[in-house]
Order: structure tokens, then sequence, then C-alpha cells
């Protein structure tokens, strides 16, 4: 059977493996503040495609990587990313009640709680990583976690987030918008690519490279949530529709057209799968993955 037939079975097997992974590291429910761990369980294992864990692991591989130290900074990014969903969900940011088809956490928590599981969940998040110099030289653990606390930080995700907000209602240019994506998008998806690629011994010329993939595939995954924002249906997305225009939020679809949009995501897909051809090793899942995240239709 080719990779192209069996795909989504094995990409149903990684996610598995991963959300096994997830709940290893997942704090134990107890004392006066167990209401916390339970939201924070609550949003994390909410579902979804695990894809920033994925991309880590599979980069790992290309690279030939084989430590288990890849394990806990699996579990933080998907944490990291988690929190910011909480955050996203909440009535003073774009106030959704549902996500993935179920409801968000502020909704059956309270928003206080709903803000604190994000918070608690981004410090565990790092509580979590910091497990990997445990099992791994330090040199790679410490720059692993440079890159990750600044790919997470106010130069990358909440940098991105504070300039959504900000411009939220206004018309805004495509550099502004490429800085948005870039970093809101972009830098999460680098920060997973990056350390697995880290941890596996990749070199300084070979890590620009995957960052550079990486923020393609980013900016090409936000442009395709455009699209999908406005062609899609609440029942295939999982999630409302139309929220971009509820928020008043310029897109690649307000400002050029969906045609041109889906230009931008064909151009930017080719342009990663270009850049991975030029890394050693293979991994034809990976590339499968990229095209299929790229292109998918929820």
């Amino acid at each position: 059977m080719s990779l192209n037939n069996n795909f989504a079975q094995l990409q149903q097997e990684k996610v598995i493996e991963i959300e096994q992974l997830l709940r290893e590291y997942l704090p134990v429910q107890s004392g006066y503040q167990k209401i916390i761990t339970e939201a924070m369980e609550y949003s994390l294992m909410a579902g979804g495609k695990r894809l920033r864990p994925m991309m880590m692991q599979e980069v790992f591989r290309l690279f030939g990587g084989t430590m288990k130290a890849i394990e806990p900074f699996m579990a933080a990014i998907e944490m990291i990313h988690t929190y910011s969903l909480v955050h996203d969900d909440l009535p003073a940011m774009d106030n959704d009640d549902y996500r993935r088809g179920r409801k968000t956490t502020h909704v059956v928590y309270g928003e206080d709680m709903g803000i604190l599981a994000g918070d608690a969940l981004l410090n565990y998040a790092f509580e979590t990583a910091f497990h990997a110099f445990e099992l791994c030289p330090q040199d790679k653990i410490g720059k692993a976690l440079q890159v990750l606390g600044e790919k997470a930080g106010i130069h990358g995700m909440i940098g991105g987030q504070v300039i959504d907000v900000k411009e939220t209602g206004k018309q805004i240019d495509r550099e502004v918008l490429d800085t948005i994506y870039e970093l809101k998008t972009s830098a999460l998806i680098e920060a997973s690519m990056m350390v697995g690629a880290i941890l596996a011994g990749a070199t300084d010329e070979e890590l620009e490279k995957v960052e550079q993939m990486a923020s393609n595939i980013g900016i090409a995954f936000q442009v395709q949530d455009d699209i999908l924002d406005v062609t899609s249906t609440e029942e295939v997305l999982g999630k409302p529709i139309h929220s971009d225009e509820k928020n008043e939020k310029t897109t690649y679809v307000t400002l050029y057209g969906i045609e041109k949009a889906s230009a931008v995501v064909e151009e930017r897909s080719k342009e990663a799968i270009a850049l991975l051809h030029e890394l050693p090793g293979e991994n034809d899942y990976l590339e499968e993955l990229i095209i299929k995240l790229i292109h998918r239709v929820k």
C-alpha cells in the first residue's frame, strides 16, 4: 500500500501515540487547586491533529534523532499551542463558544479559570521541557529552550497576537498582515521543527533552512485558514465560520480575494517542499504531512 493510500491511518496512529505521551506529562489532579489541573486536561485533550509535536518528531527523525529528550519538548509545544487557543477563545479576544466541536474552556470552567488554565499550561510547558535536561546533553537542551521561549514570546506568537488584537477592526496592509501571520502562526511551527532539528544535531545552515521551511508552512497554513473561514461550514471546520468578518479582521481573502489567496498557498507550499528536499535524509511521511496540512479542508 502506498504512503498516500495509507497516510490517514498512519497519521491517526501517530496522533494516538502523541496523546498517550501528553497524558504521561499532564500534572496529577490533586490538592485544593485541583480544578486548574482538570481544566488543563480538558483543554489539552480536546482533540486536534497534534501537528506541532508531530512535525517536531518527524524533523527529529529526518535528521536521524533517536533520544527520548524529544518527548518532553513534544508535550511542551502542544501545551503552548493549547494555551494560546484557550486564550484566543476568551470573550476579550475572539469570544468563541466552540472549538473542535465542543464547548471552549472558559464556557465550561468560567472566564477566570479559562485565563488561569491558559497561564498554567504555558508555565507547565516549560516545567515539562526542563525534564529534557535529564535525557540529553545540556548544550542542545539550552539551545532548544531558547528557540522555544523566543518563538512563543513577544518576538514570536504573543507578539503576533498583540499586533492582531491591536489592528482588529482596522484596514491593514500586506506587510503588517504578513508580520502577524509570521509571528502568530509560523513561529510555533518554526519552534516545533527547529527544536526537532536541534536535538537531532542539525548544523546551523540546516537549521536556517528548517526555519525558512517552517515559516512558509505557517504562512500557507494561515492563508488557507482565511480561505476556509469563508468557504467551509461550521460542521466541517469544527469551529464558527465567518469569524474574521465578525471580528473585522483583515485577511488575505479580504485583501486579494479567494483566487489570489489560493495562489499564495500554492507558492508557499512549493517553497516549503523545495527546502525540505535540500535537507539531508528522507521522510516521505513528513512531506505528505506538509502537503496535506497546507491544502486541508478543515
